[in-house]
């Protein structure tokens, strides 16, 4: 079902405290004004952490886990990042990170959405949906492929809850594939980078079973 990659850096902790995540663990979520971040905050809450909300560097550089989400156009987002000093945090960032939607096409070298520069951390570009088929992409999908420990206890084509127009197509660093009119990255992964183009903060018990084994990482 799932398969071993040698090349992680990240494990799961061995114990599960406060209801399966880490306990008095620092998570951050990014607030650079591009994400659907409260939906994500009262995910965390739900498994048993509690997140804050931040764009200070040095909050985010100290905590345990970061969730750096995003919703909106991509060249919009960035000047965000970027008038912030976030796009050159993030990349440098050594703690386990999570890119979510528009996050994670962000973490890539390049989108076609507004022919934007990324922060390249995933060594891939972003494009879009040509295929006739109704874009954006909005409702649930399946997931296979699966390949990290990001998707411990979720099975093969569980669904997750995708809305986006933009995708990454299947690449050495895919942990995860769905399939619109083409076969595409919907998880990838580079070291402690994560990035899942799907909303696990929307996508049932398999998006929280992602959520929280993202949570339970260790370096």
């Amino acid at each position: 079902m799932i398969s071993e990659n040698s090349n992680l850096k990240i494990s799961l902790k061995t114990s599960t405290p406060k209801n399966g995540a880490g306990a008095n663990q620092k998570i951050v979520i990014v607030n650079y004004g591009a994400g659907n971040i409260q939906s994500i905050k009262f995910a965390v809450r739900r498994l048993g952490e509690e997140a804050i909300l931040s764009s200070d560097p040095d909050e985010i550089i100290a905590a345990d886990k970061v969730i750096f989400p995003g919703v909106g156009e991509a060249s919009s987002a960035m000047k965000m990042l970027r008038s912030t000093g976030l796009d050159k945090i993030i990349p440098n960032l050594t703690q386990p990170v999570l890119g979510v939607c528009l996050g994670m096409q962000l973490m890539c070298e390049s989108t076609e959405e507004g022919n934007t520069t990324g922060l390249g951390i995933f060594d891939t570009k972003v494009v879009k949906f040509n295929n006739g088929l109704k874009v954006p992409q909005i409702g649930w999908n399946k997931i296979f492929n699966l390949k990290s420990e990001l998707f411990e206890g979720v099975n093969e084509n569980d669904y997750i809850y995708l809305v986006h127009s933009y995708y990454i197509p299947e690449c050495t660093e895919t942990i995860a594939t769905t399939e619109y009119g083409v076969e595409y990255t919907s998880a990838i992964q580079k070291g402690n980078f994560y990035g899942v183009q799907f909303h696990p903060e929307k996508s049932s018990s398999a998006g929280e079973k992602i959520l929280e084994n993202f949570l339970k990482l260790v370096v």
